[in-house]
């Protein structure tokens, strides 16, 4: 509980510091106070930010302490269902946190702007092999947010063989002890690295291979799971989930039970980045969030708390932050995976992943649908034999 400790201390630290008028950034800080009383909608992963619990900094009331700009947080499971949600226009977002291939995807589609970066000079603080990637290569729409690799969690309890394989996760020993992403490049992504395909493939035939290979796990699996992953896990309710580095520390903070591998085929790294949607009521005030965001005393809690490796220069050298050095989240050379990254597929294959997905999904409840349909029948032939049963004892009572 290493990381709770410290995270209490560090709020008792930045208490302290708003005692006396303290500049976070380096300089003179611009003048911001015509924003107060106005707000952002910030729109991120579930259990992305410190937000105050178990005695952590709560990033977002700091921010409102600070600048007196209200900030209303929502959350989302996955890149897909942000997307989504983005594209429907049900809601305005001032800020979004996806991951790399679908800011590439929102950049294409023309569904974010470009950022003034003279409001954002703690940029500087993004270490260089994080910038100028392959999904903004021209740094134009992204502030780097965590950095991250999928790997294997399971229960030491459940799982007596060694784990270094995808290859587990359809082994039958398992079946119904196995949780996948409810994602489908997550999910696609697994099955690609056992086939020993790219995960970026543009050929059909590819996908068409990996499905078959999804379907013939699909009798093994007892859940598909995104955030659902941390109760099941940390309760011990499944012996595998495939997950995310950094949320495997969490759980394995609370169920001391687990452990991780980085599976020999091959892993999908990735970079979360802040961005601002095209349609965003408050672009000033979102690009003073994010600069917030790499506050140094900031950006330390959030890397406390998320657990996800740290792009920020200064979270890796401060003495506040306890994962520094951590093997799961910083594997020494020889000890790194092979890695790819998911990069925008062309909207044929996306069209085509989502239809092989939706058919894997609806297969798999085809099952679930009939006995819930043979279920309701015997309820209903049951009511109906007990009617009849009524029915025929009042009439024996009424003649007799």
């Amino acid at each position: 509980m290493k990381k709770k400790i410290l995270a209490v201390l560090f709020v008792t630290t930045i208490f302290l510091s708003t005692l006396a008028p303290v500049c976070f950034a380096k300089g003179e800080e611009k003048d911001y106070s015509h924003l107060r009383g106005t707000s952002i909608n910030v729109y991120n992963w579930g259990e992305y930010i410190s937000d105050g619990s178990e005695g952590s900094l709560d990033v977002n009331k700091e921010f409102t302490k600070k600048y007196g700009i209200k900030v209303n947080y929502t959350t989302f499971e996955s890149n897909e269902n942000m997307y989504n949600k983005l594209q429907s226009g049900g809601a305005n977002y001032d800020i979004v946190i996806p991951s790399d291939y679908m800011i590439a995807k929102l950049i294409e589609e023309e569904m974010l702007v470009e950022l003034d970066f003279s409001n954002i000079p703690n940029y500087q603080y993004i270490l260089p092999k994080y910038k100028n990637l392959f999904y903004d290569p021209q740094n134009k729409y992204t502030v780097p947010y965590t950095v991250g690799m999928v790997g294997l969690i399971y229960n030491t309890t459940m799982v007596d063989d060694e784990v270094d394989s995808w290859s587990i996760l359809w082994d039958e020993k398992y079946k119904g002890e196995i949780l996948m992403f409810n994602n489908p490049r997550d999910a696609f992504g697994i099955a690609q690295f056992l086939l020993g395909q790219s995960v970026n493939t543009h050929d059909p035939e590819d996908w068409d291979k990996a499905i078959e290979l999804l379907k013939e796990q699909r009798p093994l699996v007892a859940s598909y799971v995104m955030d659902e992953v941390y109760n099941k896990m940390e309760g011990g309710e499944a012996a595998f989930a495939p997950y995310y580095a950094g949320d495997y520390l969490t759980m394995a903070d609370v169920n001391p039970d687990l452990a991780f591998v980085y599976p020999k085929e091959g892993v999908n790294y990735f970079v979360d980045a802040m961005c601002i949607p095209k349609t965003a009521e408050n672009k000033e005030a979102a690009e003073l969030y994010i600069n917030f965001m790499l506050e140094e005393e900031i950006a330390v809690a959030n890397a406390n708390w998320i657990c996800y490796a740290s792009p920020h220069a200064l979270v890796l050298e401060s003495d506040d932050y306890d994962l520094k050095g951590e093997p799961v989240l910083y594997p020494e050379e020889s000890e790194m995976p092979k890695t790819e990254s998911f990069e925008n597929l062309s909207y044929d294959i996306q069209n085509y992943m989502s239809q092989l997905w939706s058919e894997l999904k609806v297969e798999g409840n085809t099952n679930i649908d009939a006995y819930i349909g043979l279920s309701v029948t015997i309820v209903l032939v049951v009511v109906f034999a007990v009617f009849k049963f009524v029915q025929k004892k009042k009439r024996e009572k009424y003649y007799d």
